[in-house]
């Protein structure tokens, strides 16, 4: 079965429809995308996977659990199975990169000081920062935060973990560093991971799945490789990054022409 089942899932926010009928499955041991334009929602799934928000209709099912129906305590101990690499890393700006990565530890385990310096040092040593670990978030280049972040993410050992834009605003070489940290983890740990990225390239690259998003609905599901050969002119679109297609360069109003034409006055 897969880790996570999301079945006719409906989201509003106000009028807006951000979900409508959705259905997707995250298998276990795989690197599965949720990619799409800007505004898709594809945070919003993340925070409705983790229950931060509610949905207006349908079920989220993590590892047989219907995320909705828990009580507090029984989604606290959920939560602490899930990773969560936020977009923006979201260090504590006030203590260092290795209390960071030890405050999940502090703060959900009875581990002596000697085995969290001990498991701190090898999260740290697997993302190549072991030696900075007496730096301050504000000393770090925004690739060494992310992995930092990462590291955070990986100390209490989760079943899964959801990677929020993770190569936003990365130069090349942080971005390949991220690509090669995240590929390799997930095989090592055997983990399950959620990529949420509009980055088609560096996500194709690892992804064992992708579901491409668009006004409410799962436009295209496959593998990267499937998804390059679809017949869908959106799905080209996106994957290419054409300027002009289904999603118009032009934002639709009156041509040109008739706008040069105009009787209007020129105040």
């Amino acid at each position: 079965m897969p880790l996570i089942k999301i079945r006719d899932l409906h989201f509003y926010r106000g009028d807006k429809a951000i979900f409508e009928g959705v259905n997707i499955d995250i298998h276990r041991g795989k690197i599965t995308a949720i990619m799409g334009p800007s505004g898709t929602g594809k945070t919003t799934l993340l925070r409705l996977i983790g229950g931060q928000l509610r949905p207006d209709k349908g079920t989220i099912e993590v590892d047989g659990q219907d995320v909705h129906k828990l009580s507090h305590s029984e989604l606290y101990e959920l939560r602490k199975r899930m990773g969560m690499l936020f977009q923006s890393g979201a260090l504590l700006t006030d203590i260092n990169v290795f209390e960071n990565v030890a405050f999940p530890i502090r703060e959900h385990t009875q581990l002596p000081e000697s085995m969290i310096r001990n498991l701190v040092l090898m999260k740290l040593q697997a993302v190549g920062l072991r030696c900075a670990r007496d730096m301050m978030p504000s000393e770090l280049s925004g690739g060494m935060a992310r992995r930092v972040a990462l590291a955070r993410a990986m100390t209490l050992d989760p079943m899964m973990i959801m990677y929020d834009e993770p190569f936003t605003g990365q130069d090349p070489i942080s971005m390949g560093t991220l690509v090669n940290l995240i590929h390799k983890m997930n095989e090592a740990m055997r983990l399950t991971s959620i990529i949420v990225s509009h980055d088609v390239v560096e996500t194709a690259e690892i992804a064992d799945f992708i579901y491409l998003l668009s006004g409410g609905k799962v436009i295209e599901k496959g593998s990267s490789v499937q998804l390059k050969k679809s017949s869908s002119q959106w799905v080209q679109q996106f994957m290419q990054g054409l300027p002009d297609g289904p999603v118009p360069f032009h934002y639709p109003g009156v041509s040109f022409s008739d706008d040069l034409l105009s009787p209007e006055e020129i105040v």
